[in-house]
């Protein structure tokens, strides 16, 4: 059951993100931060829970984090051009 939450967080958050970076708003921004920080609290329960290998599970992490983390500054940087613009 929690590998089910762990990916709907991190597909919920891939989704988020994509639409805060075509139409940026700020609860889009504080959704898709919350949904990034469930996903990788319930990726660290899996972890330790399952005792699964840490290598790997570092590296998904960083690489879903990356993604995620440079279309949240995206969006937050046409967010900000926006309001400037207005």
């Amino acid at each position: 059951m929690t590998l089910l939450i762990h990916l709907f967080c991190a597909l919920s958050s891939i989704i988020i993100t994509s639409l805060a970076l075509i139409r940026p708003s700020i609860g889009k921004l504080k959704l898709s931060n919350i949904s990034v920080a469930a996903t990788l609290a319930t990726g660290t329960y899996l972890v330790f829970s399952t005792h699964s290998p840490l290598l790997s599970s570092c590296l998904s992490g960083l690489t879903y984090l990356a993604f995620v983390g440079a279309g949240i500054a995206l969006a937050r940087h046409r967010l900000a051009t926006q309001k400037i613009e207005l």
